[in-house]
């Protein structure tokens, strides 16, 4: 059904002496570098059955840790899709939405930039032979001696958005090729960055001025409308505004070639304002402003978008209580006048950090189809720490499960395992990366500059086929009070 990188030999001896298969499978030897524990998918079976695998594996055991399925594939999707909807912008990807050096390789190999905001991310991508040109270091407020870091390693672009940050750039890295951050309208983003990042287009006139007078090159404008954005609009006005410090920037002196869009890009369907939707605005906004011939590169720093989706965690019920409402008097009473307590073995302190850190909201998906007469009961899910905060999803509707059940979070890739900690000494879940032949493929065919649309559009729909999810999952929170997926 899959196999990990050391069967793959052993499964297709009998095509041993095809050149195109020895160099498959040396490129999947060279790609994990066993680092990570990565599978194949096998045409004709899912993410899905990796899942259900894993499960089954310990279906018999009293260990039944929490653990992640990882599709690298869906990774690749979402570069190809990038490409296509948004062919003059450059991503960089956001390391701190999800630091997993599986997906952080991936995307090397397809020839994307990245957003470091540390010396820690710095390091990660240099390690991977990342060029110094594809990394900004995207953190308007540094520290001096990280500061000198990326001057004695190479990396020369840098955003800032303070006098403060000039004077420390001019003192460790003077040679910094600077990329001044200004502030955008995100009052409609779910998390707000401007409250902390970005200057006004009056500051941006002073600091302009005083990077002339230290002799600090200014190179470029970057903005950030916030993470998971939900009006499109507000990139044609920051777009608006960064042409604006432009022409500011030629008063000074400064001949500014880039342009750096930031984020707030969605990682998954089922958001009210879709990728599609915000490129229709971007795409134009740069024509007007920033048309080709004009010679700016553009860039951007998606996180999410390329992470979302790819990541499924499954978590097992370790306890369970059952209250009886107020109004129940005993066990004769309606079944339904209870609510279930489901305890499960990951958290807020863990992958469910996103619900405190970035707005989100879960809903727990079923292996099991629920039956058409199947009572449902109002119930709340809690992880395995001590303590009272953490708590998973509030209110729901659910039929009656048990301990040792499954239960599912889709879309569970972005500022998830990046922040999780092992609080009350309860460790991170395992992740198992896969990936689908014809998506290793074309992520070979891409490392070499060879992507020819035809390619693209049969590699997205075997994807689709391969290693998406089935449609045989039943989502049961219906009547949650959180009334979404995880918000991307």
């Amino acid at each position: 059904m899959f196999f990990k990188k050391e069967q793959v030999t052993k499964v297709y001896n009998g095509y041993a002496e095809s050149p195109d298969l020895a160099l498959y499978l040396r490129g999947m030897n060279d790609f994990s570098n066993n680092e990570f524990d990565f599978a194949f998918l096998e045409e004709g079976f899912s993410a899905r059955d990796i899942l259900e695998s894993k499960i089954n594996e310990v279906s018999h055991s009293d260990d039944k840790d929490a653990f992640y399925v990882a599709d690298l594939g869906d990774v690749v999707k979402k570069h190809m899709r990038w490409q296509r909807v948004l062919p003059r912008v450059a991503p960089f990807y956001a390391v701190k939405c999800n630091d997993d050096k599986a997906v952080v390789k991936t995307l090397a190999t397809l020839g994307a930039g990245f957003d470091c905001a540390s010396k820690t991310e710095i390091q990660m991508v240099q390690s991977l032979d990342v060029p110094v040109e594809k990394i900004i270091y995207a953190n308007p407020c540094k520290q001096l001696s990280q500061i000198k870091y990326a001057a004695t390693h190479g990396v020369q672009m840098m955003t800032f958005d303070s006098e403060v940050e000039l004077m420390k750039v001019a003192r460790g890295h003077p040679s910094a090729k600077l990329v001044l951050r200004i502030a955008a309208d995100d009052s409609k983003a779910i998390c707000r960055l401007s409250v902390k990042f970005g200057a006004t287009l009056k500051t941006s006139r002073l600091l302009l001025e005083r990077a002339k007078e230290l002799g600090i090159d200014i190179i470029g404008v970057s903005f950030h409308v916030g993470s998971g954005c939900t009006d499109a609009q507000t990139y044609a006005q920051a777009i608006a505004d960064a042409r604006f410090v432009f022409d500011l920037g030629v008063e000074y002196g400064y001949n500014m070639y880039l342009l750096d869009i930031g984020g707030g890009f969605p990682g998954s369907e089922d958001t009210k304002l879709k990728f599609e939707e915000i490129a229709a605005v971007i795409n134009p906004a740069l024509d007007k402003y920033f048309p080709i011939d004009s010679g700016v590169q553009v860039i951007a720093e998606p996180g999410r978008f390329y992470v979302a989706s790819s990541y499924t965690l499954a978590v097992n019920i370790i306890a369970k209580k059952v209250v009886l409402t107020e109004q129940s008097n005993s066990d004769e009473d309606d079944e339904c006048d209870r609510t279930v307590m489901y305890y499960v073995n990951d958290g807020v302190y863990g992958s469910f950090n996103c619900i405190l850190y970035d707005h989100a909201h879960v809903i727990p998906v079923l292996l099991k189809k629920q039956k058409s007469d199947e009572k449902l009961y109002l119930t709340s899910i809690w992880g395995p720490t001590c303590d009272g905060l953490d708590r998973i999803v509030e209110r729901c509707s659910m039929p009656e499960l048990q301990v040792g059940d499954w239960m599912v979070f889709e879309n569970m890739g972005a500022y998830t395992v990046a922040a999780a900690s092992t609080f009350n000494g309860f460790q991170r879940p395992q992740i198992f990366y896969v990936m689908s032949r014809p998506m290793w493929q074309l992520m070979q065919r891409m490392k070499e500059g060879d992507f020819p649309s035809q390619v693209e559009d049969r590699a997205a729909n075997t994807l689709l086929a391969s290693c998406a999810w089935e449609s045989g999952m039943e989502l049961l929170c219906s009547s949650c009070s959180s009334t979404g997926r995880v918000n991307v």
